[in-house]
């Protein structure tokens, strides 16, 4: 609405529908040009081919809007499509404090899942400006704009009926802040690969079942992580260097980790991987995928054998947190404008640190600390949540492919 309008001022509401074409959006405007009326909102959607284009504009000066509203039937139905005017006064009602944007992912979306989304948003507050499809595939992921109701509040209520429902839903603060996240952080093991490092060299130097023990003792709280990565390690003593090489080859990429990493470069992102796991990998890692950083812990190896210790500063769960701050003062990128991924309880503080913390396929713990949770196998998934869209992926694939 211009400034000289008054939220009392007659508008019309002219609505256009039917199979979309090329030069719909230009002849609805032309047509209306002609009664020097001025455009106070758009909005236009296709879905399947069909055009649903609505334009809120003045009114027209006195006596013609009989003849505008002729006029644009008339050139409505010159192109086989419906028109509807209403006439109304001022623009839509303001929207509500509180702005956030809600990411629905479904695989599928079910009609279910988006009617009870939809119902629970409102029954807290809120209401629903407009809705986007992000994603087809490898999910549907639709995206909600959404007032009235703080980010928070609508975030909490949200994923109880998420968790009900088996999907995924992620709920962000609306603002220019979500564009411009510039640094994304990730655990390794279990979230950027499928494997576990550590056991794929317990597999070289037959002691899985033992590396296993000492794992489920750290899960039941036996053991805190430094003591259940020094247990761990020191059953690796004497395996030869060269297992390093054949253990890089072992690792396998999770679905979507390549899409992911091309596509958040191609947008200007910064991306890192913290672990517990060791640096023999991640270097490679870094060097393969071309991550701006990189940290871990670092298998001793003298004399071209494993001592069955680590050297250097330990990465545990602080040191997560540590190194993600670390990194975002690196990168000149406020912490707010963080986003972390992981999926185990070693991830918790990185999360809760990150302005937006990701839980991918994650323990139930992890999944209800983290502000979105993500529980298909496509970490590609997570671009979705930034508001990126599938064409922007497939824009950043084809530009890898020149």
């Amino acid at each position: 609405m211009s400034a000289s309008q008054s939220s009392d001022d007659l508008t019309l509401l002219v609505k256009i529908f039917g199979k979309d074409r090329p030069g719909i959006t230009a002849g609805l405007f032309d047509t209306l040009a002609a009664y020097s009326v001025d455009v106070v909102d758009i909005e236009q959607v296709v879905t399947r081919g069909r055009m649903v284009l609505c334009a809120l504009v003045t009114q027209p000066p006195t006596g013609l809007e009989g003849d505008l509203r002729a006029t644009v039937h008339s050139w409505a139905e010159s192109m086989k499509m419906q028109a509807e005017i209403l006439s109304g006064r001022g623009d839509n009602r303001p929207r509500g404090l509180g702005r956030s944007l809600v990411t629905v992912l479904g695989h599928p979306l079910t009609a279910e899942a988006t009617a009870r989304i939809a119902a629970r948003i409102t029954q807290a507050g809120g209401n629903i400006d407009r809705i986007f499809r992000l994603a087809k595939y490898p999910v549907t992921a639709v995206e909600f704009a959404v007032s009235g109701v703080e980010t928070e509040p609508l975030r909490t209520a949200l994923a109880k009926e998420a968790a009900a429902l088996g999907v995924d839903v992620a709920v962000v603060a609306a603002g220019l802040h979500r564009r411009a996240q510039r640094l994304v952080v990730m655990d390794v093991d279990s979230t950027l690969i499928q494997d576990e490092v550590i056991e794929l060299f317990a597999a070289h130097a037959g002691c899985e079942d033992q590396v296993a023990e000492v794992t489920a003792a750290a899960m039941r709280g036996e053991l805190d992580f430094e003591q259940s990565l020094h247990a761990r390690v020191a059953l690796l003593a004497g395996l030869d260097a060269s297992v390093v090489d054949k253990v890089r080859s072992e690792v396998r990429l999770t679905p979507g980790a390549r899409t992911l990493i091309r596509t958040l470069k191609r947008l200007g992102y910064q991306v890192g991987v913290v672990s517990g796991g060791f640096t023999q990998v991640t270097d490679d890692l870094q060097d393969r995928l071309g991550l701006d950083f990189a940290q871990a812990n670092t298998l001793e190896i003298v004399d071209g054998k494993l001592t069955g210790r680590v050297t250097g500063e330990i990465v545990d769960r602080a040191g997560k947190a540590r190194l993600l701050r670390r990194f975002a003062a690196e990168a000149g990128v406020p912490l707010a404008q963080t986003v972390a991924i992981g999926d185990g309880a070693n991830d918790l503080d990185m999360l809760n640190a990150a302005g937006l913390g990701v839980a991918f396929n994650a323990k139930p713990v992890v999944r209800e600390a983290a502000h979105a949770a993500v529980n298909v196998p496509f970490l590609d998934t997570v671009l979705y949540l930034l508001g990126v869209t599938r064409e922007e992926v497939e824009a950043a694939d084809a530009h890898e492919e020149r």
